[in-house]
């Protein structure tokens, strides 16, 4: 009887110990196709796409850059997400250098500020640097609530000894943040930027591309010319016959992407200066050009503060590469060659 009653013991102490194992090797397949299914999950999941070098909240600085004689040649300009170069006075061009996320030591030479400066300055949603300005300027800055850095004003300027006054002013985008923290400057925006970039390379292959291998703008005062590097896929930009450089670094100055505005400009009647102001609103003609090719397209701009939007023919906005860009404003009448 004793015998008995031991086997039955000794069977259910093995019939538990085996329920025992079972369920522990049933945890531990569970935990294999549970790990199995996690890392397939990683695999399968998407990477996260590259975000453009201008993706982000932080605000946009428009710096107004002199362009004429003994401010030649200037610095930074490479590291300007937006260029925009347009008549000023006198046959005179000028450049707005719009930076975002950069840090950047020297900027300039800073120059005065003129009215469509503030119109582009409105639509980047940018802190607006400049020296002085027209009477004009000053008032649009006052009467649009333009959020500003002012030479005139402000000690977040310094003059080099290295280049002649009034063509001598720089700054630096600490010196800037600095001064917007003074004036209680909002930092940051929640607007898109005003080109759609893209990180994917775009190359123009529509059949009505055309060959840009060489764009001739021809300024009264400067015959604009850039020729595209096929080793770097870059625009430099000429003078005449004269590679412009970084006056500081000696780099050439370059461009991913040039877009071309026509639009008229007039003599204003503000002063006997003979300044100039351009007709922006409405819907122009104009080109985008990157990586040897160029295409028409319509650059509408509908108010002042509004953003230019740049379309196709067909309507639909265009993306531009992802770098640096020339936007080169000229009168209708002006003669530009391609080739």
């Amino acid at each position: 009887m004793r015998i008995r009653l031991l086997i039955i013991i000794l069977a259910i102490i093995v019939v538990i110990a085996g329920i025992l194992l079972g369920l522990k090797a049933f945890s531990k397949t569970a935990e294999i196709i549970a790990q199995g299914t996690q890392n397939e999950e990683e695999v399968l999941k998407e990477p996260e796409k590259p975000k453009s070098k201008y993706y982000g909240n932080e605000r946009t600085i428009a710096v107004s850059i002199d362009n004429v004689g003994d401010a030649i040649p200037q610095t930074s300009l490479n590291k300007a997400m937006l260029v925009y170069e347009m008549y000023v006075e006198g046959g005179l061009t000028r450049f707005l250098a719009v930076y975002k996320n950069e840090d950047v030591e020297t900027i300039g030479p800073v120059r005065s500020a003129r009215p469509c400066f503030v119109d582009y300055a409105l639509e980047n949603d940018s802190i607006f640097i400049h020296y002085g300005g027209s009477q004009r300027a000053k008032d649009d800055i006052k009467k649009l609530g333009i959020q500003d850095v002012d030479g005139l004003v402000s000690k977040a300027f310094w003059r080099t000894k290295e280049k002649k006054a009034p063509h001598n002013a720089l700054i630096s985008t600490k010196n800037i943040w600095e001064e917007a923290d003074k004036k209680g400057y909002r930092k940051t925006t929640t607007e898109r930027n005003v080109l759609n970039y893209s990180v994917d390379e775009i190359n123009l292959e529509e059949e009505t591309a055309v060959v840009a291998n060489t764009v001739n703008i021809p300024y009264s005062s400067s015959k604009v010319k850039f020729v595209y590097n096929e080793e770097t896929k870059l625009y430099e930009r000429y003078v005449g016959t004269a590679l412009r450089k970084d006056w500081l670094t000696g780099e050439a100055f370059t461009t991913k992407n040039i877009i071309i505005t026509y639009a008229n400009n007039y003599t204003t009647s503000e002063d006997n200066s003979g300044r100039q102001e351009i007709e922006n609103i409405g819907n122009k003609d104009g080109y985008y050009i990157t990586n040897g090719k160029a295409i028409k397209i319509k650059c509408l701009k509908q108010t002042r503060s509004g953003k230019t939007v740049y379309n196709d023919l067909a309507g639909n906005e265009i993306s531009v590469n992802d770098g640096n860009t020339y936007i080169q404003i000229v009168p209708p009448s002006m003669n530009i060659t391609m080739e």
